[in-house]
């Protein structure tokens, strides 16, 4: 192999001899391939490259294989100009590039899978714990937020999470001897057996322990849209309202999920609606309609309840209407009964503030569900429904 720009420069035999190894370290720190090299530093280079392509003699090559021995930075160049070489033969035959491109893709993809779905377990450890310990503040006893999946039993996981960063460990995908070491995408996996072996348990707050648990969950994997739906429930159950508005819009902005989306937006309409900006609430609660995520997801049907609740606060009487009707018929052909429904205009506060606030609103509610009243005058019992959600 010759450089490019000295196409006539052969090896240089014994010539070698005139550089050292001290010519390499001062050459290797920081010098480019030609730029500002010595007589003595461009003969090295020169004669690395023809070793890598067998044109060097045996006494320089013996000088040469010395100098890779005793120099890191010479054994970088050394395998940098090997890789050009291989690329340079790949390039000039397709089958075998292609054949290189899938032994590099196939080993690197398997070990970033690997990587990746590691971390996301163990994210969604700290998602499951750090959700269970902030209902179990902000909602002790009963949680009527239909987010996601139940809330998991907090020393069982804890458990299964033990486990999980143990077995990880002890298979060599990660170390747990210094905090330096790390595994896949950056995870620490010492700290986070410490977070399950009982670090926590010095924090007293169950929402301290929540909202630190969430946050583990997003710096180990900063995609995990649920736990960031949950931080931000957190920070609105905490009065951060900003805060909890911009990383539900975030989320919203950004998700790949329809259902993670979904559950931004009926969080972030709550948000404005208790802010009195029943435009805006409204236009959130309505996405999900236009989106069709409350026809293909049932969990997000009380969308029309919520959106009626924010068109009547806003003196639009029809189209709250209309919302209403739609939510009760959505919900009858799906086989529900008219007493889930009932429950949700009898039982929810701000929904009995409006019909005290607007007259006339009450009788022609009657005259739109008439099926709603049917079932409170047979004594129908009703479930406890979510303000608006």
């Amino acid at each position: 192999m010759t450089r490019p720009d000295h196409p006539e420069h052969q090896p240089h035999g014994a010539d070698s001899a005139s550089w050292s190894l001290d010519d390499a370290s001062a050459w290797f720190e920081g010098k480019g391939w030609c730029a500002g090299l010595t007589e003595q530093q461009a003969e090295l280079q020169q004669d690395l490259s023809c070793l890598v392509d067998g044109e060097l003699d045996e006494a320089s090559a013996a000088h040469a294989m010395v100098l890779i021995e005793e120099s890191p930075e010479a054994q970088l160049f050394f395998e940098d100009v090997r890789k050009f070489a291989r690329f340079h033969r790949d390039l000039s035959d397709p089958e075998r590039l292609e054949a290189r491109v899938a032994m590099l893709g196939a080993t690197e993809l398997v070990r970033m899978a690997e990587d990746i779905d590691l971390a996301h377990r163990l994210a969604t450890i700290f998602y499951q714990l750090g959700k269970a310990y902030s209902l179990a503040a902000f909602e002790p006893g009963r949680f009527r937020e239909r987010v996601f999946e139940a809330a998991v039993p907090i020393e069982e996981t804890r458990n299964r999470g033990r486990g999980f960063v143990d077995g990880v460990v002890s298979s060599g995908r990660a170390s747990a001897a210094g905090d330096d070491e790390l595994s896949g995408r950056g995870v620490d996996w010492r700290h986070a057996r410490h977070m399950l072996n009982g670090r926590l348990e010095r924090i007293a707050d169950p929402a301290e322990k929540g909202s630190r648990l969430l946050a583990q969950a997003i710096e180990i994997d900063p995609s995990h849209e649920e736990a960031r739906i949950y931080l931000a429930y957190v920070y609105g159950r905490e009065g951060h309202t900003l805060r909890a508005a911009n990383l539900f819009r975030e989320v919203f902005d950004t998700a790949i999920s329809e259902v993670s989306r979904g559950h931004a937006a009926i969080q972030l309409g709550r948000l404005y609606y208790g802010e009195e900006d029943y435009r805006t609430a409204a236009v959130y609660f309505r996405w999900l309609s236009i989106s069709g995520v409350n026809r293909r997801d049932p969990r997000f049907a009380l969308g029309h309840f919520n959106l009626g609740c924010a068109e009547a606060a806003r003196g639009r009487d029809d189209a709250a209407l209309a919302a209403f009707r739609r939510l009760l018929d959505d919900h009858l052909s799906a086989g529900g009964d008219t007493a889930d429904i009932a429950s949700l205009f009898l039982e929810n506060d701000d929904f009995r503030t409006l019909l005290e606030s607007r007259a006339g609103l009450t009788q022609r509610l009657m005259e739109s569900l008439p099926e709603l009243f049917e079932t409170e005058a047979e004594g129908g019992e009703t479930t406890d429904p979510s303000p608006p959600q």
